[in-house]
């Protein structure tokens, strides 16, 4: 996975760069901003620039390593770090705000499991690179969830992902299984920096790097001959560390979440139940319950033949266990196909875009990249993949984030095409 962002510090000129397994950092908060999940907003008042104060690299120097100090994991500073103390303190410190309001809730999750299984509780910092601290977090790539795993690696660490359940959102059991492999990781190289590094990117290039650098296993000496994902990954950890620290010091003030660590609870359900059954016996938004639960992904709690857990307000376990015969008796509305096949092509709160038809093309992987189904394109127009022909205009529905993002990236296309003909 491969996180791009676009920089701009004062005195630099904008360059490209890379943060370890992510290819996002807007999208994961995006993802819970349309839960309602930050009640409060961010005015800017002033250009980043103008508010952002500058500190004389030994300031930066001191701090990290007063943060070391107290972890057996290294804290450098160096140039490579200062660029990412720079990317959270500059172009990034709105999703700062919202990070450190979302740490209140999952550090104590965080630190309570790295202290299980006798790992450095600097740890929980690698979540602020890898999601945002986001649950619902995923990547280009396929990684989800707070600690970013992909499908193979989850069922490694026995999370179970199907069409109702994917724990690789469930913030107790991913942490569970990063604290495992990150245990793993630093058994098989006994150097904090490298077992991230191999987090990121897997044992095997770290391994062929310290092969390459005749057996150095200080990560700034081998740091040339690992993948760039790599490169980028300790710099990273350890500035997210350090602005965790300090947000402060950067005029940044964190943005609670709607419920924080202190004030849930769990119960353990034993049949399948509905989302929108807990809410309306418990007086509770839909958003809130969606929120704590990532792990159910169809606002449904499935038969699974075992207790599940399910988090809650704290005020709310007295009221759960109330109505909980009536939750459980509440009718589960499924939608048919035919149903599905009704409601094809609505337009309701959409922007239309034409999109036209390339060679390779065919309407399962049209619909796909624009949210859609192959029911909603034929609605829109009267096409079959037999009739689909190069150049052919598709008026096509979509949300107004994919709409940009569409727009976007036609746009980029269309700016490399221009230089490729200059």
């Amino acid at each position: 996975m491969l996180f791009l962002v676009s920089v701009h510090t004062k005195g630099t000129d904008r360059v490209n760069l890379s943060i370890g397994r992510l290819d996002y950092i807007i999208e994961p908060i995006d993802a819970l901003a349309q839960l309602n999940v930050f009640p409060d907003t961010i005015t800017k008042t002033k250009k980043v620039e103008e508010i952002y104060p500058t500190y004389p690299d030994l300031v930066y120097e001191y701090k990290i390593a007063a943060i070391g100090k107290l972890s057996p994991i290294e804290f450098d500073f160096n140039a490579k770090v200062k660029r990412y103390i720079d990317i959270y303190a500059t172009e990034r410190r709105e999703q700062v705000s919202q990070i450190l309001g979302l740490a209140q809730l999952y550090f104590p999750l965080f630190e309570d499991m790295l202290d299980k299984y006798h790992l450095p509780l600097e740890l929980k910092y690698l979540a602020v690179v890898e999601s945002a601290l986001n649950p619902l977090a995923v990547s280009k790539s396929g990684a989800v969830g707070l600690w970013q795993f992909k499908i193979n690696s989850a069922r490694m660490f026995n999370l179970s992902v199907n069409s109702y359940v994917d724990e690789r959102m469930d913030p107790l059991k991913s942490t569970e299984a990063a604290c495992q492999y990150l245990q793993y990781l630093y058994k098989i190289f006994n150097n904090w920096h490298l077992a991230l590094a191999a987090y990121n990117t897997g044992p095997g290039p770290v391994r062929n790097a310290i092969q390459r650098a005749n057996g150095e296993t200080n990560f700034w000496k081998i740091y040339d001959y690992l993948p760039e994902a790599a490169q980028n990954y300790v710099p990273a950890f350890i500035a997210a560390a350090y602005i965790m620290n300090n947000a402060p010091s950067h005029h940044i003030d964190p943005i609670r979440p709607i419920i924080e660590y202190s004030q849930i609870d769990t119960v353990m359900v034993s049949k399948p139940m509905s989302f929108a059954a807990i809410s309306k016996e418990l007086g509770l938004p839909i958003e809130i319950i969606r929120f704590m639960n990532p792990t159910f992904r169809r606002d449904y709690i499935p038969e699974l033949g075992k207790p599940i857990v399910l988090w809650l307000p704290a005020n709310k376990i007295e009221k759960f266990i109330r109505q909980e015969q009536i939750i459980y008796n509440t009718r589960i509305e499924k939608v048919s196909y035919q149903e599905i096949i009704a409601n094809s092509g609505n337009t309701e709160g959409k922007l239309k875009l034409q999109y036209s038809v390339k060679a390779g093309d065919y309407l399962h992987k049209i619909a796909i990249v624009h949210g859609c189904t192959i029911d909603d394109l034929l609605v829109w127009n009267p096409i079959s993949d037999e009739n689909l022909n190069v150049g052919e205009f598709l008026t096509i529905w979509v949300d107004k984030k994919s709409y940009q993002k569409l727009v976007q990236e036609n746009l980029n296309d269309s700016l490399k095409s221009r230089a490729r003909s200059q």
